[in-house]
């Protein structure tokens, strides 16, 4: 295709991609910081909200809620993907940023269930679904912009930035917890209004997030595209490409299963099953985060040259044989040390799949339908998979039966594993390409 007026005013330097790059990766930490505080300080702030005598049940209501919040988060991926197709995938980020930091405000300020009632948990639940529906939203818009304003032959490894600023996110969280555990709040102030700071410094942080979203460049493969396409993106349309809508559902769903057990529920499960005091699990986690972080590049870097497929298919067959026995493991009686080496290691085997999570999808659509076909069958899968994992886990110990869930994590993680044996190699058949 030969160059044309438009696409030569859109060119731009290598110091403005990495700025960009810098620009929607920021806002993407800021949107999953918002997001994992809510997890963070769940231990905390649930007798708020929940007041019942048991932890496991005060838990479980949580929980709960947490899921409901994946609810909400296909209806964002449809909704801010369609609209970054349309109008530009720099629109659509900044309106997910917004309704997160909304979200967290609201949270924030509203009064425990001593104070309001029913009231309580009410808004708490209309919080989460803002930041469900922003979420589902930010995935697919995120990826999307990553992957075009990357370099053709560095896709893997700028397209990794997406998880290294979502762990980065679920990082900062811990680590304000342990700020305020260690050094400014006793444990009581925590539990009876500390755990709101941590809500106000996530709305502040999407105030400074939006504006660097408003001076971000549109990427060249949208601009082009909106300029010479009267293809839209709608349902109907992705719907013609039902192959790798098969293919996202599928690998999303052993990986974003296991993605959530070894990070979300993993503070949880160390305090509740294992045994640690919180402040330990809060250490383990931290730590483990934050190695799982920096593999994500180096990962997505070797997936430049050996390939998307391959490292699928290592974190397919490693977490289908390996989940059982390390959960099993994690919930033995166990130093700090041992529980953070098998930690680790559980995060090494999901580092296959999320350092290349953003990219091999955003390989399967054309330009006018990818940040819908990225967004919203994933936004879905997570609801299904992600969004439950917690609460299955939680009811399944409640029932006496905690390896029920590792074995179904396991079956999963199988099913990913099938799908990427027989897929083509997305770099070779890639999309993104011109």
């Amino acid at each position: 295709m030969p160059n044309r007026p438009e696409q030569q005013t859109i060119d731009i330097s290598h110091r403005k991609r990495l700025l960009n790059i810098f620009s929607g990766s920021v806002g993407n930490l800021v949107e999953y910081f918002d997001w994992a505080i809510y997890a963070a300080f769940a231990l905390y702030f649930a007798p708020a909200f929940f007041p019942e005598s048991d932890q496991t049940a005060q838990l479980l209501n949580n929980a709960a809620i947490f899921a409901v919040g994946f609810i909400f988060r296909p209806l964002g991926g449809w909704l801010l993907g369609s609209l970054a197709d349309r109008k530009g995938r720099k629109s659509a980020l900044i309106l997910s940023v917004s309704l997160m930091c909304l979200g967290s405000l609201i949270i924030a300020c509203t009064p425990g269930y001593a104070v309001i009632g029913g009231w309580a948990p009410a808004l708490l639940l209309f919080a989460r679904m803002l930041q469900g529906f922003s979420i589902g939203g930010e995935y697919g818009s995120s990826a999307t912009y990553l992957s075009e304003m990357a370099t053709a032959n560095r896709r893997g490894y700028y397209s990794s930035f997406q998880y290294v600023t979502i762990v980065l996110g679920q990082i900062l969280a811990l680590a304000l917890l342990m700020l305020l555990q260690k050094c400014l709040l006793t444990s009581e102030e925590l539990h009876d209004w500390g755990w709101r700071i941590g809500f106000i410094v996530g709305g502040l942080l999407a105030v400074v997030a939006m504006g660097l979203r408003g001076n971000m460049a549109e990427t060249a493969a949208f601009v082009e595209q909106h300029t010479y396409s009267s293809r839209h993106a709608n349902l109907r349309e992705l719907l013609k490409y039902p192959k790798q809508i098969f293919t996202v559902v599928a690998l999303t769903a052993g990986g974003t299963l296991s993605y959530y057990t070894f990070t979300v529920y993993m503070q949880k499960f160390l305090v509740n099953t294992t045994g640690f005091s919180k402040d330990d699990a809060t250490l383990i986690c931290t730590i483990a985060l934050i190695a799982f972080m920096l593999i994500q590049p180096i990962f997505g870097l070797i997936s430049d040259f050996v390939g998307r497929r391959f490292m699928l298919i290592a974190f397919g067959a490693c977490a289908t044989v390996f989940t059982v026995p390390i959960l099993a493991l994690l919930s033995q009686p166990q130093s700090i040390e041992s529980a953070l080496f098998w930690y680790i290691c559980a995060l090494l085997i999901v580092s296959g799949y999320s350092s290349v999570n953003a990219i091999v999808k955003a390989e399967l659509f054309p330009v006018h339908i990818r940040a819908l076909g990225v967004g919203f069958p994933y936004a879905l899968t997570v609801a299904l998979f992600g969004g439950t994992a917690e609460y299955l886990a939680l009811w399944m110990k409640s029932q006496g039966h905690p390896e029920w869930f590792a074995y179904y994590v396991s079956a999963c993680a199988a099913l990913s594993l099938i799908v990427a044996l027989t897929m083509k190699e997305s770099m070779k058949t890639s999309k993104l390409n011109p």
